[in-house]
Formats: C-alpha cells, sequence, structure tokens
C-alpha cells in the first residue's frame, strides 16, 4: 500500500464507513429500516452483477430473499427511499473528501509558488518567470449548464460538514448529518437563469473572492517581490448572458444578473472595509475608510441611483489611505490594506464580466430582418457579391437603427442583447460585459453580421466590445484558420482589433467537437486548429488568445485539463489560458477555498512549465504528427461509423435515460435544440448526450474510436511507435490519461443484460467490443496492471463512488426495463418507474465527480 492509498484509507475510507453508520440510524421521516437494509441491497447488488444477473432480476430477487411480503407500491416506496439514502451518502463522502484534500496533495502542491520560485532560481530563470507572470492570464468562466444537482442548501451543508470532520466536531456532524436527511434534494421547478446566477455567485462570494487574493499575495510574496498590476486571474460568468438555445435569457434577465453581481462584490468590500476600521483607527486614514464605507452601503441600498464612485476611484482612495499608512502610521495592517486593494483590482465593480452568447443562425436571422425593415442599409445587389466584398460592405456599415422600428421578437431580443452591454459597462464598468460569442461559427460572415449589429445598436467606432468566434464541429476547425485570416484582411474589423490592443479572442469547443467525431478527432482537431490560428495570428500582428469550452468529464473536454496546457508547444500561444468551469466541476474543483487554489495553482503551472520551466520540448516530431493524424482518421472514420449505424438515436431513446433530462429541473435551458418530437442527431446538446452514456456506465464519447485506433498499429506490427508516441509526447500522453479515466468509470456489466436484447444485442456487443479493446491495448501501451496504478487516490475514490452508487444505478437500469415490458395502460405504475429514473439522475452524476 502506497504513502497515498494510506491516507486515503485513513483519513477518507474509514471516516465515510465511520459516519456513515452514525447516518444511517438517524431518526429520518418515513425510511425506518431504510438504512438496515440498503447496506443489505448493495452486497445483492454486487453479488447479482457477479452472477450476471441483469438489473430487473437483482431488485426482484431482493424482495423475495428479504421483503416477501411487500406489495408493488410498497416496494416503489423502498427503491425511492434507497435512492435519496445513497444521495446523501454521495454527499457525506463528497464533504469527508474535500476535509481530506491537503493530506493528498504533496508538499510541492501544498506550497507550490514557493516551489515555482525556487525551482526558477535553481534553472537561473527568475527573470522569465516574473516577466511571465506580469503579462500571463487565466480566466475561468463559470456557465449554468446543467450537470450540478445540488441545490444550493445542500452546497452549504457540505461546506459545513467538511469544515467539522476537518476538526473531528462530532457533534456538529451529527447535527449536519441530521440536517442533511431532513433537507430537500430535488427542485419542483426549473430555475430560471437568475436563479442559476445566484447559485454561482456562492462560488464567487465564499470561494473564489477569498482564494485568488491568497494566490495572488503568494505570487508577490514569492516570486514577484513587489505589488503589480496585472491580477493574473479573471472570472467569466454566462448565467444571464449565454441566451444559445435558451429563451428564458432575456434582456432584463441579463441586466438584472449585471446588477447582482455589482451588489454582491460591493458588500463583500463594505463588510472588508468594516473589518478594517476595526484595525486603521488612525488620524487620517479612519475618516477615509468610514466614507468609503458610507458611500458604498449608499450604492447597495439603491443601486440604480447615480454615483461618482466606480472601480478607479475606489482604488485611488485606498492609494491615498495606504500612503499615510507608510508615511505616518509605519504601515501597520498594510498587508490587511494591500488585500483589498488587490480584490478591487481583481474583482472591480462587477466581480465577474458577464459574457454574451448566442447563435450564428439567430444573428443571420435577425440580420436579415433589419436588412428587410431598413432597405438602405446594403446595396441592392448586395446577394450577388463575393464573401469579401460582402464583408467589406458589413464593416462600413454605419446606420443606427431603433427596436420599435423592428417586428420579430428574436431580433428585437438580439439588439437590445448587444445594446445591454452598453449599460453594462456604463453601470458596472467596461469589464462587466466585454464579450459578445458567437456559437457554430462557420464563415467571415457570421462574425462580420455581428460587427456590424454592433454598431447599429448604438456602438461607436471604438466599440469596447470583443467578439469571440466560437469554433465547434471537426469542419469547423479545420477551416477556422481561413476564417479568421479573412477577418484579420478586412479593414474594418482590423482597425476595431487595433482599439481592443490587436488581442483576439476564439472559443473552442470541446463537447461537440466530441459528440461530432469522437475523442481522438476532436482533441486532435482543436490542437492542429490552435497551431492554424496561431501561425495566423503571428502573420498579421494580432495575439491570440484561446478560450477552451471545457465541460466536467474527459468526454466534454474536462478530466485533468492543466496536462493538455502544460504539453503545448511554441506552435500554440499560451499567453493565457481561458476555460468554462461547468456543473459538477465548479463543486469538485472549487467547492472550497484549498480545491480551488490547487486548481488555479495548477493551471498557473501548466502554464509556466510549458514557457518558463520546462524541461522536455513539447514540439511534435514530422514522425509522431503523421502518427497522431493517422490515429486521429482511425479513430475518427470508427466513431462516424458507430454513430451513423442505424439503432444508435434509437438506442439512446429506448435503453438510455437521454429523453428524461428534460424532466429533471436542474436548468433553465431546454435539454434539445429543436421542439420536434423526434429525436435527431444534430438537435442533441452534448450535455445530456454525454451524460445519457455515463448515466449507462459506458462513457462511450470518452474513449469510442481509440482502441480501434490503436489496434490498427498493433496488426500491423508498428505498436512500437505508438508507445514512442507515448513516451515522447505530453499531449500523446496528457489524452491518454484522460481516456483511462473514462475507461475506469464505466462498468459493463450493469447493461451486459442488454446482450441478450433482440433489437439492442450487437449494438451493445460494438460498444463492449470497443471497450474491451481499449482497455487492454492500453494496458500494454502504459506497461501497467491496472490503469490507474499511477493515480491510486483518484483509483480509490472512482473505486468508493462506483460501490456507494451501485444500487442507484442498479435501481435506475430496472427500472427502465421494466418500462420496456410494462403495459402502458398501467399509468400509475409507469409515473412511479418514470419517478424513479428521473430521481436517480441526480445521485449518479454527483457520484461521477473526483475532488482527488
Amino acid at each position: 500500500m502506497t504513502s497515498i492509498e494510506k491516507i486515503f484509507e485513513d483519513n477518507i475510507l474509514l471516516k465515510y464507513n465511520l459516519y456513515n453508520s452514525i447516518f444511517t440510524t438517524l431518526p429520518f421521516e418515513k425510511i425506518e429500516h431504510v438504512g438496515t437494509l440498503l447496506p443489505l441491497f448493495g452486497s445483492h447488488c454486487s453479488k447479482g452483477f457477479e452472477k450476471k444477473q441483469s438489473p430487473k432480476q437483482i431488485v426482484q430477487t431482493f424482495f423475495e430473499n428479504y421483503l416477501p411480503d411487500v406489495h408493488e407500491e410498497k416496494q416503489f416506496d423502498i427503491l425511492f427511499r434507497f435512492i435519496q439514502y445513497v444521495e446523501r451518502e454521495i454527499v457525506l463522502f463528497d464533504a469527508i473528501e474535500e476535509s481530506a484534500f491537503p493530506l493528498l496533495q504533496s508538499k510541492k502542491s501544498n506550497n507550490f509558488i514557493k516551489f515555482i520560485g525556487e525551482q526558477a532560481s535553481i534553472e537561473q530563470k527568475t527573470d522569465a518567470l516574473k516577466q511571465f507572470i506580469e503579462n500571463f492570464r487565466i480566466r475561468i468562466v463559470l456557465t449554468a449548464h446543467p450537470t450540478q444537482f445540488y441545490p444550493g442548501k445542500v452546497l452549504g451543508i457540505i461546506t459545513d460538514l467538511s469544515e467539522a470532520i476537518k476538526n473531528n466536531n462530532f457533534v456538529l456532524i451529527k447535527s449536519l448529518l441530521l440536517q442533511l436527511g431532513k433537507t430537500p434534494f430535488i427542485k419542483h421547478k426549473k430555475p430560471s437563469p437568475l436563479d442559476e446566477a445566484n447559485h454561482l455567485i456562492w462560488y464567487l462570494e465564499n470561494i473564489l473572492y477569498n482564494a485568488i487574493p491568497e494566490i495572488q499575495r503568494d505570487i508577490i510574496e514569492e516570486i514577484l517581490e513587489k505589488e503589480t498590476n496585472n491580477a493574473a486571474f479573471e472570472i467569466g460568468f454566462w448565467p444571464g448572458g449565454d441566451r444559445d438555445g435558451n429563451p428564458f435569457v432575456t434582456t432584463e434577465i441579463t441586466l438584472k444578473v449585471a446588477e447582482q453581481l455589482k451588489l454582491a462584490i460591493l458588500k463583500k468590500y463594505h463588510s472588508d472595509i468594516k473589518k478594517l476600521k476595526r484595525r486603521l483607527t488612525f488620524k487620517g486614514v479612519y475618516n477615509k475608510l468610514e466614507s468609503l464605507e458610507k458611500n458604498i452601503q449608499k450604492i447597495i441600498i439603491n443601486p440604480k441611483k447615480k454615483t461618482e464612485l466606480n472601480q478607479e476611484k475606489l482604488l485611488n482612495k485606498l492609494q491615498e489611505i495606504k500612503t499615510v499608512l507608510k508615511e505616518k502610521h509605519q504601515s501597520i495592517f498594510i498587508n490587511d490594506l494591500n488585500e483589498l486593494i488587490r480584490k478591487v483590482k481583481t474583482f472591480g465593480f462587477y466581480f465577474a464580466s458577464l459574457d454574451i452568447r448566442q447563435d450564428s443562425r439567430i444573428h443571420t436571422s435577425a440580420f436579415n430582418h433589419i436588412t428587410d425593415t431598413y432597405t438602405d442599409i446594403l446595396p441592392e445587389n448586395y446577394s450577388t457579391f463575393d464573401e469579401t466584398r460582402k464583408m467589406l460592405c458589413l464593416g462600413e456599415t454605419s446606420k443606427r437603427i431603433k427596436v420599435s422600428d423592428l417586428q420579430d421578437p428574436m431580433t428585437i431580443s438580439t439588439i437590445e442583447s448587444m445594446q445591454a452591454i452598453k449599460k453594462i459597462q456604463k453601470s458596472n464598468g467596461k469589464k462587466g460585459a466585454h464579450r459578445y460569442i458567437i456559437s457554430n461559427t462557420q464563415t467571415a460572415l457570421n462574425v462580420m453580421q455581428v460587427f456590424s449589429m454592433l454598431k447599429m445598436s448604438g456602438f461607436d467606432k471604438k466599440m469596447p466590445v470583443d467578439i469571440v468566434p466560437l469554433f465547434e464541429t471537426i469542419n469547423d476547425l479545420q477551416s477556422a484558420g481561413k476564417i479568421m485570416e479573412q477577418l484579420y484582411q478586412n479593414p474594418a474589423y482590423k482597425k476595431h482589433l487595433k482599439n481592443r490592443k490587436n488581442e483576439q479572442v476564439i472559443m473552442l469547443g470541446f463537447s461537440d467537437g466530441t459528440k461530432d467525431g469522437g475523442y481522438l478527432a476532436a482533441n486532435w482537431s482543436i490542437y492542429r486548429a490552435k497551431e492554424d490560428l496561431t501561425l495566423m495570428a503571428r502573420k498579421y500582428g494580432i495575439k491570440v488568445i484561446f478560450f477552451d469550452g471545457r465541460g466536467g468529464p474527459p468526454a466534454r473536454g474536462g478530466g485533468k485539463t492543466h496536462a493538455f496546457y502544460a504539453s503545448l508547444g511554441k506552435n500554440i500561444e499560451n499567453k493565457a489560458i481561458e476555460i468554462t468551469v461547468q456543473g459538477q466541476t465548479i463543486s469538485s474543483q472549487y467547492g472550497s477555498i484549498e480545491l480551488a487554489k490547487y486548481n488555479l495553482e495548477q493551471l498557473l503551472s501548466a502554464g509556466i512549465k510549458n514557457k518558463v520551466l520546462t524541461s522536455q520540448n513539447n514540439e511534435l516530431s514530422p514522425e509522431n504528427r503523421a502518427l497522431l493524424e493517422n490515429l486521429s482518421a482511425l479513430g475518427y472514420r470508427k466513431y462516424k461509423n458507430f454513430k451513423e449505424h442505424p439503432k444508435f438515436i434509437p438506442y439512446l431513446e429506448k435503453m438510455s435515460t437521454l429523453k428524461y433530462y428534460g424532466k429533471t429541473k436542474i436548468g433553465s435551458r431546454p435539454s434539445k435544440r429543436a421542439n420536434s418530437d423526434k429525436l435527431v442527431f444534430s438537435d442533441l446538446r452534448a450535455i445530456p448526450f454525454v451524460g445519457a452514456w455515463s448515466q449507462l456506465k459506458q462513457n462511450v464519447p470518452g474513449f469510442f474510436g481509440v482502441g480501434s485506433a490503436l489496434l490498427h498499429y498493433e496488426q500491423s506490427k508498428e505498436f512500437n511507435k505508438i508507445e514512442n508516441l507515448y513516451a515522447e509526447s505530453k499531449f500523446f500522453k496528457a489524452l491518454i490519461e484522460n481516456v483511462i479515466v473514462s475507461l475506469k468509470k464505466s462498468f459493463f456489466r450493469l447493461t451486459e443484460y442488454m446482450r441478450n436484447n433482440e433489437e439492442f444485442g450487437d449494438f451493445w456487443q460494438i460498444i463492449y467490443d470497443e471497450y474491451q479493446n481499449t482497455q487492454r491495448l492500453l494496458l500494454k501501451l502504459t506497461k501497467r496492471n491496472d490503469l490507474l496504478e499511477k493515480s491510486p487516490a483518484t483509483n480509490a475514490s472512482i473505486e468508493t463512488r462506483h460501490k456507494i452508487v451501485l444500487p442507484l444505478l442498479t435501481i435506475q437500469q430496472y427500472a427502465l426495463q421494466e418500462i420496456q415490458i410494462s403495459n402502458k395502460e398501467n399509468k400509475e405504475k409507469i409515473n412511479n418507474l418514470e419517478k424513479i429514473i428521473v430521481r436517480s439522475l441526480f445521485g449518479n452524476i454527483n457520484a461521477s465527480r473526483n475532488a482527488v
């Protein structure tokens, strides 16, 4: 047993078993004896799958063996109570794992900034490190994508429980477990975008407001040895601004969220100033703090009232106080004041910058409606122009339009969202909202239409907005470089970029890329796109910033993302790391100050290792590049054939939980793009698509095609080339390690009963064969006996979570099996089965996270 495994066993497993034994004996309403029955059921599930029983057989034999006299309605009630119990066991495990997180990290990780400074000194790169940090930026963007099932009340319990466990406060732990048992987990109505925003503001107020300044302080003390104007960290925010496919995000909501963000940060400043007043009680200081406190309080009371105070003026006032403190009061408590100054520099009057996002097809429709309404905007023969000439016309547009002249509701909404940016900037500052993201960007015209409409909506020539194209599908990624070159050559857009410091942000979508082309092709296509886009930007003197749309699991660009950023070579611009953080990833990676610091430092580490301290050449040799190209093509071909299989969509419809995602009421956005009853692949959103495979414990998007690509080289007696690639390429190694996590989180015994299904047996076998091939060949490639033997804590966490959630998975599959054969006229039974399926989604998703 390794030291990490010993720590995990002593500080997580033993504590979980101890507190769970208490938890299962607490007097919860309506679930008498369930705490005693659940361990029996869990054991029965494990033994049943070992005997290759189906979930239906396992559930039926459990009741026959242990509760033979219980009628069907009571059976449903017991299964439902099992689900509720398991949900809370997962929360308990989350809390315990979070409490032990610092123990599982190496000394280097626990004092990362100091280690980096010492390493730079040893390599005589201190000056290079200082210069890098002065210009580097990490931007995490919190999104409301529906992959988080914990309501705010439960998140608070996790935080308190984790702290109580850390302090071994047994009395409080018992009370919190009782609170947990009595606290509802489900949402009876879908959250509004404003609800989603308020949910994520909790993380801003309680975690990131403290974690980011702590890292900044360590950087200043251990590396820079002076204050800096570069905050190094920024936060983006999508709830209330992300309109793509979400009809519930209105202009009113956007403005309200911006106001909530401003109020949240001002309340934090107000609280900190009150604390400072208790320390800085000196002449010429206290009265200035008191004046600031009153001015901020006035804004909080009446946020719509015009005020002179803004970020710049607040900083100036604090700097005046600092000067007095240094000159007249021996710099007493100056560190406390410096921390507040850093916070104001970082969070301004906006806390997080609100991004606006909409689909290019909506923009095209809106633009057409505008030009139909205002016939003098474009030349009469515009439709006959080639793309370059059309772009020139759009760049020269100077027409101001009035919303009152427009008739189409979507066009009105689109223009109002652009005008909202201007209003937010006036209230919250320029950084309050300054990005407009274009989903599904396919042409340069898509970007120029938005550029033109922004000008029409009221922005002047020096438009303070960054237009961000989002490339998602494999084809769009391959065309991205040419599209951006067209924009860089356009005189109006070139002038716009000059006003934006020649900086172009480009977003790349991992989730839709994987859904479209499979894991290998998506990741390689994004890597290639970044190289092409970097080359094009450098050719035209543009600083390109890549903004990665990453989800939680590896299949959606998640996993150990820092390893990917550390693997980028000089052919990919890496002066900033910008990523989306979604759903359960927010709670698993930013659920506590320790977790947030660790994950932000990991991103910082990736940038530093890649640009300053790297001891290994990250460039791909021509041979390795050719290998990756061929692996990608082989994987894409296998995945493409798979998704074109006639049973692909029917399998997801009938055998998975896909159609139940929309019933969970966890997000404001609809679960698919079109409203039609028929399921079409292009309408599928990446989150329910990946989630459905995860609920099946098959994780297809995270590995399918990898095994077939590797098998090609084994069969052609060239597997040594893949072994050399794995040894030489950090990028390929990072990719493989994420595939391994997808495999480890799979459990095909759960669905093995499908092998005998008349309609889907052959299709299930295709998936299973690819899984087996991938697992065998990755063991061969990594020369391991167990795929995660190099990551014992992660391995132990996955295995423990699987054991906890196995009853839930079994019940879910049992209900899916029963629905297939039940009489559709028996509406009460069908309703009970569907309730079980929907409710089981909650715990299964929450259990899929890993804090370690």
